[in-house]
């Protein structure tokens, strides 16, 4: 039961770093053109290689 003295405390710093991280995204703007990044996700930038 010891352990628990450092599992807590770790355990919260951790979420707590994680939260930070996510304020931090959300303020650089890292979801503002979702869309934009899905459609650059499918385009078709190179053409086609028909060597075969």
């Amino acid at each position: 039961m010891e352990v628990l003295v450092y599992l807590v405390p770790l355990a919260l710093s951790l979420g707590f770093v994680g939260l930070l991280a996510f304020l931090w995204s959300l303020r650089s703007g890292q979801y503002d053109d979702l869309d934009g990044a899905a459609w650059r996700a499918i385009a078709d930038d190179e053409p086609a290689n028909d060597h075969g």
